[in-house]
């Protein structure tokens, strides 16, 4: 797996070469300190993926991401970012741009091993779910056949990570009206990031998309956003379900955990939920998607065409848990007939 490193910084062009150099399935085929050369070498040395900076003197990240796209060059680029607010903006507008992921820069780290340990950790197993050649696993894959009527869904439950930004702003802005149920969606993404990314979801379509904050209470058309390093849960205080957050130990080595929020939501409505995964790396959501349809609700799962990667859909899926697999620009449409089986939350409540 040939990968190009772009960063201004001397330094952590060398920390991201030696942690990559650690592993042999990969191979760092040059480097770049800004994007203007990015582009001359990404033409000129064909690699496998891309890492890519932010800031940077003469053609910063960004640019360069949306350069390469215009190109028509599809290569995966993956971005480095900090973990401040700037950071976060940045990132997400990088994605937005066409960039397929990003990690975190290490703060606070003085020492260049543990540096080092902490990149490889987080960028060797992108790297390999983004560019290890597989045979397609969604080939054959048959849908779940429903048990029984179709339940009249009280809330939407989503889960999503690598890639999960641009398909939830994919979701979003395909529903044609504000959903009649609340929806809690877990991405997983770090402090800071998910706050953002609500910010800029609620301004793409007609419902309403939030920061999740511990104790709210669960309106119809509002996406509840779990935030980062949180999961989220939700529980019945006499007849007002809302929100509770809570760091509990990682599950499936995540925080905020898909996992977590499908099976209390299956506490509280039993088996009135329609369920979605999303791209993303890992099989967190595959449990509680079992949960989920076992209590009689629906899932929908995004095909593998479709995703960044095909992770968490793709585990839901071959486990014969997913009764629709769809590109993601049909989701929506799903979504929205799933949901007009049924009256508004408060109709139904009353």
């Amino acid at each position: 797996m040939r990968v190009l490193v772009v960063d201004d910084s001397v330094v952590v062009r060398r920390i991201v070469s030696d942690a990559l150099a650690s592993d042999p399935a990969i191979e760092v085929v040059g480097v770049a300190q800004n994007g203007s050369i990015a582009l001359t070498k990404v033409e000129a040395l064909k690699p496998d993926l891309i890492t890519m900076d932010i800031e940077m003197p003469v053609m910063d990240g960004i640019e360069t991401v949306r350069a390469l796209r215009a190109k028509g060059v599809r290569t995966p680029i993956v971005m480095f970012s900090t973990l401040t607010s700037h950071g976060a903006s940045s990132t997400l507008d990088a994605l937005a741009s066409g960039a397929t992921d990003y990690v975190t820069k290490p703060t606070k780290v003085a020492d260049p091993t543990e540096a080092i340990a902490v990149i490889t950790s987080q960028l060797v197993p992108k790297i390999k779910a983004l560019c290890a050649v597989r045979p397609l696993r969604g080939l054959g894959v048959r849908p779940a056949q429903a048990r029984g009527p179709v339940r009249r869904p009280r809330a939407l439950v989503i889960g999503s990570s690598t890639g999960g930004p641009e398909a939830l702003s994919t979701l979003i802005k395909s529903l044609p009206a504000k959903l009649p149920v609340p929806a809690l969606v877990v991405q997983h993404m770090p402090p800071l990031f998910t706050a953002q990314a609500a910010a800029r979801l609620d301004r793409l379509g007609p419902s309403t998309v939030v920061e999740a904050r511990e104790g709210d209470r669960l309106e119809p058309g509002t996406f509840y956003i779990a935030p980062g390093d949180f999961h989220m849960e939700i529980v019945d205080r006499g007849g007002a379900v809302r929100t509770t957050l809570h760091q509990g130990e990682q599950v499936n080595f995540c925080r905020p955990a898909i996992d977590v929020l499908f099976r209390s939501s299956v506490k509280v409505f039993g088996g009135d939920l329609l369920g979605v995964v999303l791209t993303g790396m890992g099989h967190d959501g595959r449990e509680g998607a079992r949960d989920l349809v076992a209590a009689g609700g629906r899932m929908i799962a995004q095909d593998e065409a479709s995703s960044v990667v095909w992770g968490i859909p793709g585990a839901v899926a071959t486990a014969g848990l997913a009764h629709q697999i769809l590109p993601l620009p049909a989701i929506g449409d799903a979504v929205a007939t799933a949901m007009a089986v049924r009256p508004p939350l408060r109709e139904a409540q009353s």
